[in-house]
């Protein structure tokens, strides 16, 4: 692989990584006789390396997706457009950076007026002939509501809305009746190495096989080498970053998705003085313990053990 669109295996034959350019992308008809004006594309399933999860650009014209359910769960996040989500018979206006889980068995169809474009992520990954998805009839044609997303009805949706992640911002209080959702630890913002994370998809939307959150890096920020007991995706929103897999190095811009498989070890560096985001996703839901392993931490721990004449003594 020297760069384009392609998947890196690993020495032992696993899938290590995956790159998908943006001009290599493709839309094509999608369930057809179960849609109108459905078009999508397949950046990461089983037939392109990954074992536990499919992401997929999709996106609808002046058309519908049949309601139907899974026997796999999904989330997505809308990049352009108004869709309106109907799940289990409830219509929902979208908009550009709202999010969402579809919970197993959950019955849902989709609308849309004009054009609409979102990444959608699947977990564990649809099997190829789609016995795991089942249809129920004709999407919805009732009003749909505008996305509010203090509304604990919609507990399986989410808002990310500007200035949710920026640090300064956050360092103020917030007003008792302010627009948005609570602040708590569940929707806080991590922050470390000039990185913040946003989770956006998580148990605390129901989602219990994958999660997706937002990456911002700051000016200079970088991931240092590591490997994960799950795989990731990443889709870029923003910027430019570099990534280090397995050894090779790639310039991700936005419209670019990369993948990783479980042990391919990976780092992100931002050296262009600009700020970067892209929309993550791993799968399966990452352990409470040990989801993380850096490679500068075993190395150290291996340098010390060197420089101990103790060890292996008798």
């Amino acid at each position: 692989m020297t760069g384009e669109t392609g998947t890196r295996e690993l020495a032992d034959g696993r899938p290590g990584y995956r790159l998908v350019r943006r001009e290599d992308v493709e839309l094509a008809e999608a369930l057809p006789g179960r849609s109108e004006g459905l078009t999508a594309c397949r950046l990461v399933d089983g037939t392109l390396g990954s074992t536990h999860m499919a992401l997929t650009l999709v996106s609808l014209v002046a058309g519908h997706v049949d309601e139907h359910v899974h026997s796999f769960e999904t989330s997505f996040y809308v990049l352009e457009g108004e869709p309106v989500l109907y799940l289990e018979g409830r219509g929902v206006r979208l908009r550009p950076a709202a999010c969402g889980s579809i919970p197993v068995g959950a019955p849902h169809a989709f609308r849309c007026e004009e054009r609409a474009l979102w990444i959608e992520m699947a977990a564990p990954r649809p099997r190829v002939d789609r016995s795991d998805t089942f249809f129920l009839g004709r999407a919805p044609e009732s009003e749909a509501i505008p996305l509010d997303a203090r509304d604990p009805r919609n507990h399986n949706l989410f808002l990310l809305t500007d200035g949710e992640m920026d640090l300064d911002r956050l360092k103020s209080g917030q007003a008792m009746g302010a627009p948005t959702v609570s602040g708590s630890m569940a929707t806080a913002v991590l922050a470390y190495s000039g990185i913040a994370v946003k989770m956006l998809v998580d148990q605390r939307l129901d989602a219990q096989l994958h999660t997706m959150f937002m990456v911002d890096y700051q000016p200079g920020a970088c991931a240092n080498p590591h490997d994960h007991p799950f795989e990731e995706s990443y889709y870029m929103l923003d910027g430019e970053v570099d990534v280090v897999a397995n050894g090779d190095r790639y310039t991700l811009r936005p419209g670019d998705a990369f993948w990783t498989g479980t042990g391919c070890v990976h780092a992100f560096y931002e050296t262009r003085g600009g700020r970067v985001r892209w929309l993550e996703t791993s799968a399966p839901g990452p352990p409470a313990r040990h989801s993380y392993r850096h490679e500068r931490d075993w190395d150290y721990l291996a340098e010390r053990l060197a420089s101990d004449t103790s060890v292996g003594a008798t």
